[in-house]
């Protein structure tokens, strides 16, 4: 039957592929032979019951699961050749068979490399097809190919490159400081103790979240009583995943019933305490809010984002132009005397803006050289208002924790909704 031949560097090349379909079975050594047998079965074969397990010390002891054998009975055979070899007095060859499968593969720039073993450069390998039953469909011992794809023997059973990976992946979180959440401080720390004890009304909120903020202002606007517990969406708490399967933040409980993200939570409070109201009445100033709230979550929060995400001068300054540009019809927008998005009361176009509003000035200033806006415009007259507002301000931390926690931030950004 046909084979490849390799000499040994290009072997240890060539050994990732075998290794990622076929998982090594046995090796025989003959009496005055200068070759050694190995034999690798498919990975899809499954190990045999009774296989010995290594009774090393330090070997780390693994976690087996049980699963189907027999999937499929191709084999192959590596056969180490050792041209010069020498023979002892009982006939055996002197010299050890391979034992370290898979080599000690290193992988710079993501590309195999061969290693350099020194006094192997006149050894050389063949690689044989000696099993592979049932290629007639009668499982007669005629050799057929794999019953399976490399995807699924993938399912099974890590491949090389995939074991590379997870180690590497293992080895980067090692040197990560575990995740400490953020406490409100300043305003927002006294009124989240104001707002600490126990109430049928929950928001679980995370204080560096723009999201949890726009609820958080909005409840305070309002003057509802409720809890304030300030959650760790990277733990995705029991109480929070009741509360929002999707186990992100912001979220409300009210009794039995519980929402996620902060559009949806806004427009329930709305509807649900019309004390104070943060919409208008008349039909169709209402729907040219909600047009606005779309703005502001479909293109300003994607384009703040991208800019906090942008490395290089030049591309940052793009974005910063894209940025500059998604705000300017925003406040064309507004009423002209305002000082807020409808005038002179605040509004949920308002909240829903101004959690970003306030970090543009705390995060984008301090790390993407973002300018404040120019004196005298409609732009400063919203900004500076939305910064003095008692609302917003009774739920804003002091500038370090919003700088403080620029990569918490970020990385959080999958789990705080909209």
């Amino acid at each position: 039957m046909g084979g490849l031949m390799r000499i040994h560097t290009r072997f240890e090349t060539y050994f990732p592929h075998i290794d990622n379909v076929y998982s090594h079975r046995s090796t025989q050594k003959y009496k005055r032979k200068n070759f050694i047998s190995h034999y690798w079965d498919c990975r899809m074969k499954g190990r045999p019951p009774g296989t010995p397990k290594s009774d090393d010390p330090t070997k780390k002891k693994r976690k087996r699961f049980a699963r189907e054998r027999d999937l499929c009975d191709v084999k192959i055979k590596i056969t180490e050749h050792f041209p010069n070899a020498t023979f002892s007095a009982d006939g055996t060859i002197n010299t050890s068979p391979t034992t370290d499968f898979p080599p000690l593969h290193q992988f710079p720039n993501d590309a195999a490399q061969p290693l350099d073993r020194s006094g192997s450069a006149k050894k050389y390998w063949t690689i044989q097809r000696v099993n592979g039953n049932g290629g007639n469909g009668k499982g007669d011992g005629v050799p057929g190919p794999h019953k399976h794809t490399l995807q699924k023997s993938d399912e099974i059973k890590k491949s090389t490159v995939q074991r590379f990976l997870a180690a590497q992946e293992k080895e980067a979180k090692k040197g990560q400081r575990p995740t400490q959440q953020k406490r409100p401080s300043g305003n927002a720390l006294v009124t989240a103790k104001k707002h600490s004890k126990d109430h049928p009304l929950k928001l679980y909120a995370a204080s560096f979240c723009p999201f949890s903020q726009r609820v958080w202002i909005a409840l305070e606007a309002k003057g509802m009583a409720y809890q304030y517990c300030e959650t760790d969406p990277f733990k995705r708490s029991t109480q929070l995943l009741e509360a929002n399967p999707r186990g992100l933040v912001p979220a409300i409980r009210q009794g039995d019933w519980a929402s996620g993200e902060s559009t949806i939570i806004l427009e329930y409070l709305e509807d649900d305490d019309r004390r104070v109201p943060l919409l208008p009445t008349d039909p169709r100033l209402k729907a040219n809010c909600r047009l606005w709230i779309d703005h502001v979550n479909s293109k300003i929060v994607p384009a703040f984002f991208a800019l906090m995400r942008t490395p290089g001068q030049q591309k940052q300054a793009e974005c910063i132009d894209r940025l500059q540009c998604e705000i300017a019809p925003l406040v064309q927008a507004a009423d002209e005397r305002g000082p807020y998005f409808l005038g002179s009361d605040l509004c949920l176009v308002d909240i829903h803006f101004a959690p970003f509003v306030l970090r543009m000035s705390r995060v984008l200033r301090e790390f993407r050289n973002w300018q404040d806006p120019m004196p005298g415009t409609r732009w400063q007259q919203w900004s500076d208002a939305l910064e003095r507002n008692p609302h917003i301000q009774a739920t804003t931390s002091q500038d370090e924790l919003y700088v403080e926690t620029v990569d918490l931030f970020l990385r959080a950004r999958p789990t705080c909704g909209e």
